[in-house]
């Protein structure tokens, strides 16, 4: 069994799996759609990596504010944690995601990604951030 981890945007998600240890995240792709509303592919896609990476839980990145209150994309990230578990039937965690996003781009930044290049994966490498906090939290 296996965990995957996402990062639930207006238009793009961002994916990663653990490997079978449960130790590590990696990214796997990043799913993007043309209207924010328009999840069914969304759905039907990230089901069928549930089930070729034989994924067992999901952790959905959570987007509170920096003070710790939550806005109108914790309530449209709440209903798609309703929608994947009645899609998947498996069960998904709210994670807190904050920071991730700026810690993605920091590690592009870093490597040297070109700022214009930067957004094609900071979706993959923020839920491979999101993973791998659960992951470590687990751990202890």
């Amino acid at each position: 069994m296996r965990i995957m981890g996402l990062d639930f945007g207006s238009k793009t998600v961002g994916v990663a799996v653990s490997d079978a240890l449960l130790l590590t995240a990696q990214g796997v792709e990043i799913i993007r759609r043309k209207d924010e509303n328009k999840l069914r592919q969304t759905l039907a896609r990230i089901e069928e990596l549930a089930l070729e990476y034989e994924v067992g839980e999901i952790v959905l990145g959570l987007p509170k504010h920096m003070n710790g209150t939550e806005g109108e994309r914790v309530a449209l990230t709440e209903e798609f944690k309703e929608k994947l578990e009645r899609r998947t039937g498996l069960p998904v965690t709210l994670w807190d995601e904050r920071l991730t996003t700026v810690a993605a781009d920091r590690i592009m930044m870093e490597a040297g990604v070109r700022r214009e290049n930067r957004r094609e994966y900071v979706d993959k490498i923020a839920a491979t951030l999101i993973l791998q906090g659960y992951l470590d939290s687990r751990s202890r």
